[in-house]
């Protein structure tokens, strides 16, 4: 079994930074692809960056040059960096792994952490 822990959020003024992580815990032979998701009050959850085994990075258009999504595999951990936020940025932020176990490779969601943008 694989659990994922979501650390990071908070309440931020428009214009400040936040750094979110995601660490992966469990019987973990390696992670491949990972991601970050938000789902904002009243809308369906969108995608917001994803990063391969190989270190390739893709982000929403709403939020290049803005956030940044690394990742550690030594400490089975992927962040989220995120500056010049803005209110529309206030969602719950979910992160996503495809890993694999001795068993195959299985899709999991971290349990979600809030991040308000307000003055």
């Amino acid at each position: 079994q694989v659990q994922l822990v979501e650390s990071g959020g908070g309440l931020v003024q428009p214009g400040g930074s936040l750094r979110l992580s995601c660490a992966a815990a469990g019987s973990i032979v390696s992670m491949n692809g990972l991601g970050w998701y938000r789902r904002a009050p009243g809308k369906q959850r969108d995608l917001v960056a994803t990063i391969t085994s190989g270190g390739t990075t893709s982000y929403a258009d709403s939020v290049k040059g803005r956030f940044t999504i690394s990742r550690d595999n030594a400490k089975n951990t992927v962040y989220l960096q995120m500056n010049s936020l803005k209110p529309e940025d206030t969602a719950v932020y979910y992160c996503n792994a495809q890993i694999k176990g001795w068993s195959g490779i299985y899709d999991y969601w971290g349990q979600g952490t809030q991040v308000t943008v307000s003055s």
